[in-house]
């Protein structure tokens, strides 16, 4: 058997990228925003007078834990399944919400310092993947190695969105860059729509544009969240958190039984 005719028989275990990916995505990680919310602010009430101790910590270590769940499930899986997958991308945004507030507010080294720490951890990330595996093309996410991968670094890449989507919001009396929640969503949706461009009109790497676009998927959802659930003083439209999340997690699950979900093809079997 010749390596194209190998190839044929190797599916990738994530989705092909189309629009409907794009469009859960964006969803995924407003969940994100407003499911960790609801049990660091809302539940264990970190923003309220009286706080359980460790608030962010707790919320961390809950979405962490699912995550790890997750992730095992998904790497021992033999083909690609889409409510697990969703369900992992889930976590991960959800997780990386809580982690950032961690990182932002308890550890107390703000945007700037969160926002670069992240921002080296996905970089370094994807550098080790590149060197171990020789791509970081999601395409080729067949083994255990690539998946492995590919989950740290979204992991990162989830934390470090939500870090940005907060600084670009926040005021500038507090660190940050002062537009707002709605602000913050249109730069955001606006660097997306660039992006867009660029990989339809250009021919610059379809691997970077692809990483550039997940990243910033995230700040995009986490400025939306925000501005559903943050109070009216603050510019937000203070819907109930819980609420919020369950009517994202239906129009989650509806997408993804409407929308057509396969695997993304090998760059051999492209070939073949």
């Amino acid at each position: 058997m010749n390596r194209i005719d190998g190839a044929r028989d190797v599916l990738s275990k994530v989705p092909a990228i189309t629009l409907g990916f794009w469009i859960i995505k964006i969803l995924a990680t407003t969940l994100g925003e407003t499911a960790g919310d609801t049990v660091t602010m809302s539940w264990l009430g970190e923003t309220t007078d009286h706080p359980v101790p460790n608030g962010y910590l707790i919320g961390t270590a809950i979405f962490g834990v699912l995550l790890l769940v997750l992730v095992w499930a998904q790497v021992r899986a033999k083909r690609f399944n889409p409510w697990l997958y969703w369900a992992t991308i889930v976590a991960s945004t959800t997780c990386g919400t809580t982690l950032a507030d961690f990182a932002d507010r308890s550890l107390g080294i703000g945007y700037p310092g969160g926002s670069l720490l992240l921002l080296a951890c996905v970089l370094l990330s994807l550098l080790a993947w590149y060197r171990t595996l020789g791509s970081v093309d999601v395409d080729r996410i067949a083994g255990p190695r690539e998946e492995t991968f590919y989950w740290i670094t979204i992991t990162f890449s989830q934390t470090l969105g939500t870090a940005l989507g907060d600084w670009s919001a926040d005021p500038v009396s507090d660190g940050g860059w002062g537009l707002g929640y709605g602000g913050g969503a249109l730069v955001f949706g606006a660097t997306l729509a660039v992006l867009a461009v660029l990989y339809f009109r250009t021919k610059l790497s379809r691997v970077g544009l692809f990483w550039a676009a997940f990243i910033l998927t995230r700040p995009l959802g986490a400025t939306v969240g925000d501005f559903l659930d943050k109070p009216l003083s603050k510019g937000g439209l203070e819907l109930s958190r819980p609420i919020a999340s369950l009517v994202l997690g239906v129009a989650i699950i509806a997408l993804i039984l409407i929308l057509p979900q396969r695997p993304g093809q090998h760059p051999g079997q492209r070939a073949a």
